[in-house]
């Protein structure tokens, strides 16, 4: 098993988010996590990837085999874990060419490799590049500076097609995107889907998972999923909506 989440607790300044949720994600496996604001989806995310500011107050989040509740947020991405963000941040003067390498030699010494050299490096930028089909002019530039929503999210996949995660977690990777943007990342992502790696998608809606079809639907209801099933949930909830979740007292 890759993932195996137990009774997972977490508190944001003292308020409890999650309440005792449990997860299990394989190799091969794409998961997508629904649920309505507030539930705990990106919190969720957070916890797995280590971010700072969430306090896991009860369980265990295991990942090949080792429990990483106490490993900071960078030991975890060294092993293999990958986010991408709601909202990615811009960082002005730093280019993407500098991020990424850095970002791939960082991985590679903590796996006692050498760094990439440069000729080698640019020609996996040139090859991933047409994977998620992002256009020079967004990566010869710094990170995300003036970039579009949708161009946003498009290099975000193009970072998770260089780093090769073995577990990539996309938070609303469709939120404000439109139609094409949203095709184009799903592309990606499906590209990158192998017998060797799994994604846990989390999303409001089920439009992105007619692009990206996922395995296992799991629903999220007051920082626990309450349902789980196949890509057909999400159907359900399109037609029901969430309030179907509260009145028939699924938790």
């Amino acid at each position: 098993m890759l993932l195996n989440i137990k009774n997972l607790t977490v508190a944001i300044e003292g308020k409890e988010i999650i309440k005792g949720l449990n997860l299990q994600v394989n190799k091969g496996e794409v998961h997508a996590i629904m649920g309505p604001n507030g539930t705990g989806k990106s919190t969720l995310a957070a916890a797995i990837t280590g971010r700072e500011g969430y306090e896991v107050t009860e369980g265990e989040i295991w990942y090949k085999d080792q429990n990483i509740i106490e490993m900071d947020a960078d030991e975890r991405a060294n092993l293999g874990i990958f986010l991408s963000f709601q909202y990615p941040v811009e960082i002005p003067g730093v280019s993407m060419t500098n991020f990424m390498r850095t970002a791939i030699n960082a991985q590679r010494e903590y796996r006692g490799l050498p760094p990439m050299p440069a000729g080698e490096f640019l020609k996996l930028m040139e090859e991933k590049k047409k994977l998620v089909d992002i256009h020079s002019k967004l990566t010869n530039r710094s990170v995300n500076e003036g970039f579009s929503g949708g161009e946003k999210k498009k290099n975000e996949i193009f970072q998770m097609a260089l780093l090769e995660p073995t577990l990539a977690i996309l938070d609303e990777t469709d939120s404000g995107l439109d139609i094409d943007a949203l095709r184009t990342v799903a592309k990606g992502v499906n590209e990158l889907r192998s017998e060797e790696n799994a994604f846990v998608v989390i999303t409001h809606y089920q439009r992105l998972l007619e692009y990206i079809v996922p395995d296992f639907v799991h629903v999220m209801y007051d920082g626990k999923i309450v349902k789980s099933g196949s890509k057909n949930l999400a159907l359900e909830l399109e037609d029901k909506g969430y309030e179907w979740l509260k009145e028939h007292s699924l938790a």
